[in-house]
């Protein structure tokens, strides 16, 4: 692979990437039943309703999950690592790997998302407790069923709520002992395991 193929990769996965958190960002507003009045999801509803309005009048939500954003972030996940196959190795393999490969990536994407909304709870809880910015309100409606049965194991030390760390070790040790085993179980190249 040379410079401008490797240059040609960072670029549409920086961008595809961006558009991905997003969609997949709209999945979990509504799985978390955020509130969609806030205006961070108020974008990612416009920012997602071209995409999404074709696919929405074929599959519909399921048990109140929406089926069609999951639908649209394991697609464009897909695609993406077939455009990195395709520039690295002149191809981009079948399509059931690359569907595998996809919803590896998207449950990667997924944890990660919920990693960051802690960070920004916590870092918010600690500056400005009490904001109602719309991100800190955002990041604690995403953290909260995360933090949730962390909180019933977990006692309250005199008004210290230390359930985030139990949360991001969870995650962590889902990220470096389940997903990497995973991903060579169903034969992901170094490549794309890189990207996720």
């Amino acid at each position: 692979m040379n410079a401008l193929s490797g240059a040609a990769i960072f670029v549409v996965q920086t961008l595809v990437s961006l558009y991905l958190v997003i969609v997949l960002l709209r999945f979990v507003l509504q799985l978390v039943k955020a509130n969609f009045y806030n205006p961070l999801c108020q974008f990612a509803v416009r920012a997602t309703q071209p995409l999404l309005k074709p696919i929405r009048r074929v599959i519909p939500s399921v048990g109140g999950l929406d089926t069609s954003s999951l639908l649209l972030s394991v697609v464009i996940q897909a695609l993406l690592m077939a455009f990195v196959l395709m520039v690295t190795y002149g191809t981009f393999g079948d399509i059931l790997h690359l569907l595998m490969w996809a919803i590896i990536g998207i449950t990667s994407l997924f944890l990660k998302i919920f990693w960051v909304a802690m960070i920004v709870m916590v870092i918010v809880s600690w500056v400005a407790p009490n904001s109602h910015n719309p991100a800190a309100e955002l990041a604690y409606q995403i953290s909260e069923p995360v933090l949730a049965p962390f909180r019933r194991i977990v006692p309250n030390l005199g008004g210290m709520d230390i359930s985030p760390i139990f949360a991001f070790l969870a995650i962590q040790v889902i990220q470096s002992f389940v997903m990497p085993p995973l991903a060579a179980y169903a034969g992901m190249p170094q490549e794309l395991w890189r990207m996720i």
